[in-house]
């Protein structure tokens, strides 16, 4: 496929898509979505992992997706897929995430999403490995923001946190906010809640994920709320399964534990949950809290890192370490009927300050400046 794919005019970029199918690749996907929308003579060549060759459907002939069976992390992505890269002649390639073959000497531009691996353990990793990882992933980013042409960050904060921790020029770095399409699935209500009262998260249960505190500060909101419920969705991993049996050891009620939810049954809780709380402790966007700001939830979130940055005036906000802090600003949405609505209302208009064309439009203008330099 790609020998008969011969460019005739602009350059040939390839876009390493190997996240596509991830929890974190909703922002390549989306990249390619609108990039395919957006007027370009450039031929894009999209890397993908094998499982995902049938699920990116180009609608541009100028895109063609090539299969890259090349894991990241590993030794193979270092030296087989360096080779790869050598072997396409591209003239850019985009890598949507920091992991890389360092040694590749071609022209690059990065996306770094933000430095959240650097500053916390994952319990669910061997603690020495994963320790040493940490300290080859740190100079793994040092040597990726020296050597591509230009860095992508979609918040300030990133930006600003990238530029200290490397020692990079401000100029090299560029914001491209995210955003958040509405879900055109059906909502697809959950029987068991149907007729319950719920806040809600959605995401990862990783330790910068804050869930602890978020279990602890609802624990006593079930005294003046006894039939809340706390509606924890995202794929049961080593991590929930910790969580879950640690909510049943000590007998703390009303916590659910959704597993996987469709497209249509996350759409269902947005619209009806009684606020979207993001505890999180360090973030590089936020996506979970703007997708719900679009469909009508009230948002509670931390104040920590990002946030308050993409969130603006449409969030409530409360410290990530402050378990009463955090319980005070979930109740007072809660009781609150004005607070809600205000909410519901800032939301919406913050979230429709962001565009993902708007995003593809200036990565393109990223490319086209990499290209000249």
């Amino acid at each position: 496929m790609v020998e008969n794919f011969q460019k005739e005019k602009g350059m040939k970029i390839a876009i390493d898509a190997r996240e596509y199918s991830t929890s974190t690749g909703r922002y390549i996907e989306r990249l390619l979505n609108y990039l395919m929308q957006t007027k370009s003579e450039h031929q894009y060549l999209v890397l993908l992992k094998p499982g995902d060759m049938d699920k990116f459907k180009p609608t541009n002939p100028n895109f063609k997706a090539v299969e890259c069976d090349y894991k990241e992390f590993s030794a193979s992505e270092q030296t087989g897929l360096k080779k790869m890269l050598d072997g396409l002649g591209v003239d850019l390639v985009h890598f949507g995430m920091t992991q890389q073959p360092v040694r590749y000497r071609g022209k690059t531009v990065t996306t770094i999403h933000d430095l959240t691996t650097l500053r916390f353990y994952n319990p669910d990793k061997n603690r020495l490995v994963f320790g040493i990882k940490q300290k080859i992933y740190a100079q793994v980013i040092k040597r990726v923001a020296k050597k591509s042409k230009i860095i992508m960050t979609g918040s300030q904060y990133v930006k600003d946190d990238l530029v200290k921790f490397s020692g990079i020029s401000p100029a090299k770095v560029t914001v491209t906010y995210e955003s958040a399409d509405a879900i055109s699935e059906a909502p697809a209500p959950l029987p068991d809640l149907q007729n319950s009262k719920f806040i809600m998260y959605v995401g990862r249960p990783t330790p910068h994920k804050n869930l602890e505190r978020l279990i602890e500060a609802f624990s006593s909101l079930r005294t003046n709320h006894p039939d809340l419920k706390l509606v924890l969705v995202g794929k049961k991993d080593a991590n929930y399964s910790r969580i879950e049996a640690d909510v049943l050891k000590r007998g703390i009620k009303g916590v659910v534990f959704t597993g996987f939810a469709s497209e249509g049954q996350l759409r269902w809780l947005y619209e009806n949950t009684e606020a979207y709380v993001f505890p999180s402790l360090s973030e590089g966007f936020g996506l979970p809290g703007l997708e719900a700001m679009v469909h009508g939830a009230p948002v509670v979130s931390s104040n920590a890192t990002c946030l308050p940055e993409i969130y603006g005036k449409g969030a409530h906000y409360f410290d990530p370490l402050n378990v009463g802090d955090m319980e005070n600003a979930i109740n007072s949405v809660l009781t609150d009927g004005k607070l809600r609505k205000k909410l519901i209302d800032l939301g919406h208009k913050q979230a429709s300050k962001y565009s993902w064309k708007r995003m593809a439009e200036q990565t393109l203008e990223v490319y086209n400046k990499a290209l000249k330099s």
